[in-house]
């Protein structure tokens, strides 16, 4: 039986690129360059709640590192160093193999060091630890958006929870075809951070957020942090389409509620709309202005008719 420092050397020590000191020491060392500040987030999956059971280690490895850049992302910071702390049932070496392999493909697609964390004995939970670089000053905060300010949303909303939904086997016949539901389902398991957006927008947004919990959960936070309103148009929203399945009302919960998109919403002003656009072209990504902030402290959504619709909920919530 492999021990705790075996499982370290063998799947998750290489060498670190940006780091004077990684994985082995009791700690790393780590510079980050002149005039920038250390951009530092967390985020934990736990099997049943984040992924489910059966999901393939690869994708597990993927997501657990994911949804940490997204973070990044968001903050408009390049990623640069993670820690991982691993929680193991068993010692299972394939789904270690697959596990590792699946982070670090994601490491290497962001530039991202693993520089050091810790394995336990326990329920599969992964810890993860996301650092990364912003210029000073140019950090995209939640609590920026300015009353006026355009609100837009990178990509297609709604993938992941359908992807959720058939996994669970919850979607009604038909709703989705089989090359509908691989789509959705990969972009539930591997989710594209959208880095190379926020950088962008440095000098342009206003505020960002990563949309993790759902759009409407999300951009709650923003308008929450800038003591401000918002009204959002669902037929500007890019949500997925499906067939005849599921009624409008439960889709609209599932784009806008669902979360798991780790899509960027921002806020930026309406000087900027041509300067989005032509970075939307640059980048091949699709990004859509869908309603503005408002000085009224309420976030309302309005159909075609400009009638308020009414969701059942506005995002994942961990305790309710």
């Amino acid at each position: 039986m492999p021990t705790e420092f075996n499982i370290i050397e063998k799947y998750f020590t290489r060498p670190s690129k940006n780091a004077d000191l990684g994985v082995g020491d009791d700690a790393s060392l780590i510079q980050i360059s002149a005039g920038h500040h250390l951009a530092v987030s967390a985020d934990m999956l736990v099997a049943g709640t984040h992924f489910l059971a059966n999901c393939p280690a690869y994708f597990v490895g993927w997501k657990s590192l994911a949804v940490n850049i997204s973070d990044m992302a968001a903050m408009g910071a390049t990623p640069k160093w993670a820690t991982l702390a691993i929680a193991l049932p068993t010692i299972d070496e394939t789904w270690l193999a697959e596990f590792s392999r699946g982070f670090f493909a994601c490491a290497d697609a962001f530039g991202v060091s693993l520089i050091g964390g810790d394995t336990t004995r326990g329920p599969l939970n992964i810890s993860v630890q996301i650092m990364g670089e912003v210029p000073i000053g140019k950090a995209l905060r939640r609590d920026g958006a300015k009353a006026g300010d355009e609100i837009w949303v990178s990509g297609t909303l709604g993938a992941a929870a359908l992807g959720l939904a058939q996994l669970k086997n919850i979607l009604p016949e038909n709703t989705l075809s089989a090359e509908e539901k691989q789509s959705c389902i990969d972009n539930l398991q591997a989710p594209q951070p959208r880095v190379a957006l926020g950088l962008t927008l440095q000098d342009i947004a206003h505020s960002a957020i990563d949309i993790s919990d759902g759009l409407l959960a999300d951009l709650g936070h923003i308008v929450e942090r800038s003591k401000l309103g918002a009204n959002l148009y669902w037929e500007l929203i890019p949500h997925v389409h499906v067939g005849n399945g599921i009624d409008t009302s439960s889709l609209q919960n599932l784009c806008l509620a669902g979360g798991d998109d780790y899509e960027l919403c921002f806020t930026a002003p309406a000087s900027q709309h041509n300067a989005i656009v032509a970075i939307g072209k640059k980048l091949n990504l699709k990004l859509s202005a869908i309603g503005e902030t408002t000085q009224k402290t309420n976030l309302n959504l309005y159909d075609k008719n400009h009638q308020l619709i009414k969701l059942k909920t506005t995002g994942y919530d961990h305790f309710s």
